[in-house]
């Protein structure tokens, strides 16, 4: 794991991974962080639902990947704060052999990192601190614990709306799979307005306005624009609840805006 850059941690301004390990119950937050939780949720009360619902799809996918594709390999950029349920604890769940390496460029995740790294005896887990925005050295960090000449599933669940540019984040996404052989997967969750409209552009609105990095809503089409050049794996670009729920009623599943997708290389 790389060594840790001198940081301070700001308690007295509300920081955008402490927000939402608040909303998922975790213990990593200070007031500021629960302030601007609560004043998003006023505006979007579904929110704690949708973060909820964001990590259930993160294990179906990952799931979904080692049992039904035979992956054991997964890059998880825009790691997070350690929550329950992580990448390597749902792979290695499956596969005690997974190997998984996480990526964020966030200082404050770093300090928690070694939570991350409690993985089986037989796999592997690794940290890198490194930029969504710096693939090159991204891929060549990762490239210490994951074979890349063997399929790899990468998968950005909640980092693509840091980026806003379509044409940016598609790039990225296509210098990281265009590094990786054939048989690789790409994983996003992406937040839209489709559903809540106005309520989910306030929310935006007010967790632009706490002072985390801005975040930017896609549409679910352009977010199924982020899959050009992939093979989607059905059900598609759909609704968090909807991807592969078949353990839920289709007439109860409640979609939210909070979008995803798998595509196969």
């Amino acid at each position: 794991m790389n060594s840790p850059p001198p940081f301070e941690v700001d308690t007295s301004q509300a920081h955008s991974a402490r927000i939402w390990n608040y909303w998922l119950g975790g213990k990593d937050h200070y007031p500021p962080d629960r302030e601007a939780g609560d004043r998003i949720a006023a505006a979007l009360p579904e929110i704690v639902d949708v973060a909820v619902a964001t990590r259930a799809v993160l294990a179906r996918m990952v799931t979904h990947l080692v049992e039904e594709q035979g992956i054991d390999q997964f890059l998880d950029i825009g790691t997070g704060l350690p929550t329950a349920d992580n990448t390597h604890e749902v792979a290695q769940t499956a596969d005690p052999a997974a190997r998984v390496v996480y990526v964020d460029n966030d200082p404050l995740v770093l300090t928690h990192a070694r939570a991350l790294l409690t993985g089986t005896p037989e796999g592997a887990t690794d940290y890198v601190h490194a930029d969504l925005r710096d693939p090159d050295t991204l891929l060549a960090e990762a490239a210490r614990t994951l074979d890349p000449t063997r399929p790899v599933a990468v998968t950005m669940f909640g980092v693509l709306p840091f980026v806003g540019e379509d044409g940016e984040a598609k790039a990225i996404i296509d210098h990281l799979m265009g590094a990786l052989p054939s048989g690789s997967f790409l994983a996003i969750v992406h937040s839209t307005s489709a559903v809540t409209g106005e309520a989910m552009e306030e929310a935006v609105r007010r967790w632009n306005e706490a002072g985390s990095a801005v975040y930017h809503l896609r549409t679910p089409e352009r977010i199924a624009g982020l899959f050009e050049g992939l093979e989607l794996v059905e059900p598609g670009v759909v609704s968090c609840p909807l991807w592969r729920a078949e353990q839920v009623e289709a007439g109860r599943v409640r979609q939210m805006d909070e979008f995803c997708g798998l595509g196969r290389k």
